[in-house]
């Protein structure tokens, strides 16, 4: 796919997304009917309206593309795909239930290994992010289209880390020393990779934790913009195993995060 067609279809997804976003605070509003899965984890009425609405946008689009989504892969058969769409409906769910605004609306499409569509809709935020190409990423608020690029908005020699727990792991703290960060900041979801590709915070670290769909459409937005992603080794991140299962990660603003 070339790169207009690939603009194309992130075009094609916006209003969808904008939709959906809508649904996912009226059925919140109207009060959520909650399942528990065999994992363990909750899935609301919501994830799976969600769900409904951006799968089907996503056929119709690429209706030779398959799709994995959190809300109906079934994890006993291997990915062998080398072309996909990874849906998280909604990443935070917990926070969706409790009322947080923290939580997201997720798709990527996967491309040899590297996710290079990335939509992620902040509903509570009134915020729509996507890319679709190296250098074009942008954030939709208030109706109006911004280019980011990772450009940093901390004081100089302020170094901001984000967490997705209160208390991070030795090794996560030590890590974050290694980059000389002098605070940390917990939040939820996909929305980190974001506020990272807008440069209003500086790094995340994090052990291996989750599935591909929770990351890889903020890895897309976050990579296009400018951001470095690795493990937490150095290595490259990449998609496409056939269990799903992330390895660990490193997402930085740039090489230099006093600049």
């Amino acid at each position: 796919m070339n790169k207009n067609e690939l603009k194309s279809i992130t075009e094609g997804l916006i209003d969808t997304f904008k939709i959906a976003g809508k649904e996912s605070i009226k059925l919140y509003d109207q009060g959520l009917k909650i399942e528990i899965k065999s994992d363990k984890s909750p899935v609301s009425n919501g994830d799976l309206k969600v769900n409904e609405l951006v799968t089907n946008k996503i056929l119709q689009l690429t209706p030779n593309i398959p799709i994995i989504s959190e809300e109906t892969v079934d994890l006993k058969i291997k990915n062998k795909f080398d072309i996909f769409w990874l849906i998280d409906p909604i990443d935070g769910t917990k926070e969706y239930i409790a009322g947080k605004d923290e939580y997201t609306i997720n798709a990527a499409l996967i491309i040899n290994k590297v996710p290079v569509i990335g939509l992620v809709g902040a509903p509570k935020k009134n915020k729509l992010f996507f890319s679709y190409s190296p250098g074009e990423s942008f954030v939709i608020e208030n109706e109006i289209v911004k280019k980011i690029n990772c450009t940093k908005k901390q004081p100089k020699n302020k170094i901001v880390a984000l967490s997705s727990v209160l208390k991070p792991s030795d090794i996560i703290l030590n890590k974050l020393k290694e980059f000389n960060v002098t605070s940390i900041v917990k939040m939820a979801s996909s929305y980190k990779f974001c506020v990272i590709a807008t440069g209003e915070y500086d790094i995340y670290a994090a052990r291996e934790r989750a599935n591909e769909w929770d990351y890889a459409a903020g890895h897309a937005v976050a990579a296009n913009a400018g951001a470095i992603i690795k493990t937490l080794e150095g290595k490259p991140f990449l998609y496409g195993k056939e269990d799903y299962k992330n390895p660990s990660l490193l997402i930085k603003r740039s090489d230099n995060l006093n600049v």
